[in-house]
């Protein structure tokens, strides 16, 4: 018959329990995971499919702001109800050799035809929020041509590799996009194209089905192939403009040909020894700072009432 120390066992227990203890403390945070380490770079993404696509890049020799475009075309693809090639982005980069930080701002403006009186003329007295008269021009890809120029080791066309090989081959739908998708059905259903794409078999795909999107693979294709230039005066743009005229929408040719992301500086605030940074308006990245500065002021005042002593778990600046 075998035996044991009691003894012994609770005395074990007591020590792993005071080093995990230790642990959390000096790492200043609650969870219970270990800290993610890793020798050549770490992507972090809502979707593992686009967190594999920003690894393999890094694999194969790209840099950061390679990993970050394939990341977020990726992103664009499994996540369709979120932003993609139609959407904006929004960027601050760190340059290590030069000790410098880079905001790129590559939002989209509004169609000069999208005026006050525009929209008077046809009964909108409020901005709208869906429909054509929502439309603004799409900033991302110029986004991703700027970026890549500037800081990639990559052609853009590998860094859209993956997206394109997955919005061609498809994907196994998840639980969460797959009840957003649920949520727009009959949205989607107000227009014949995004029913046709998104509603296959007129539903929304189920968790775990395949959903494939060839024509997204198509356009980003056309973007691997000739960069932005596909999507603001090519083939694309011709796409872009044929279903702004069937839905009587305002934006141009020229709203298309004249855009251009633009490289901002980075505002900041400090709080105690550490600097924080946001990209400045038209982002909200200033509100972010205003709030920061109003909760330290009000922690500060807090702490002289507690004498509190812990430090910040905000990033400190690179040196």
């Amino acid at each position: 018959m075998k035996t044991f120390s009691m003894p012994r066992v609770f005395l074990y227990l007591f020590i792993l329990t005071w080093m995990a203890g230790q642990i959390v403390y000096a790492q200043e945070r609650s969870q219970g995971r270990s800290t993610v380490i890793s020798r050549n770079g770490i992507v972090a993404a809502e979707s593992p499919l686009a967190a594999q696509a920003g690894v393999r890049i890094l694999e194969r020799g790209g840099n950061a702001v390679d990993a970050a475009i394939a990341t977020n075309a990726m992103m664009g693809v499994v996540e369709p109800m979120m932003n993609g090639i139609g959407g904006d982005l929004f960027a601050i980069v760190y340059d290590a050799k030069a000790n410098k930080l880079y905001g790129l701002n590559a939002s989209g403006w509004a169609p000069k035809g999208l005026t006050i009186e525009y929209l008077q003329k046809q009964g909108i007295r409020s901005m709208p929020q869906q429909g054509v008269n929502a439309i603004t021009v799409p900033g991302a890809v110029d986004g991703w041509q700027k970026l890549a120029d500037k800081f990639g080791r990559k052609k853009l066309a590998e860094d859209l590799a993956a997206a394109i090989r997955t919005a061609q081959d498809g994907f196994p739908v998840p639980e969460w996009t797959a009840a957003y998708w649920a949520g727009d059905v009959d949205y989607l259903r107000t227009d014949e194209t995004a029913a046709k794409t998104y509603l296959p078999g007129d539903r929304a795909p189920k968790v775990g089905e395949v959903f494939r999107n060839p024509d997204l693979a198509w356009s980003l294709e056309q973007i691997a192939q000739h960069g932005r230039e596909a999507f603001y005066k090519g083939e694309i743009a011709a796409k872009i403009l044929e279903s702004m005229r069937r839905h009587n929408g305002p934006m141009s040719a020229q709203d298309l040909t004249e855009y251009s992301s633009e490289f901002v500086e980075p505002i900041s605030t400090m709080y105690r020894d550490w600097t924080i940074y946001e990209l400045p308006p038209n982002v909200q990245g200033i509100a972010a700072l205003e709030m920061r500065n109003t909760s330290a002021t009000r922690r500060n005042r807090n702490c002289r009432l507690r004498r509190c002593s812990r430090k910040s778990g905000l990033r400190k600046e690179p040196n």
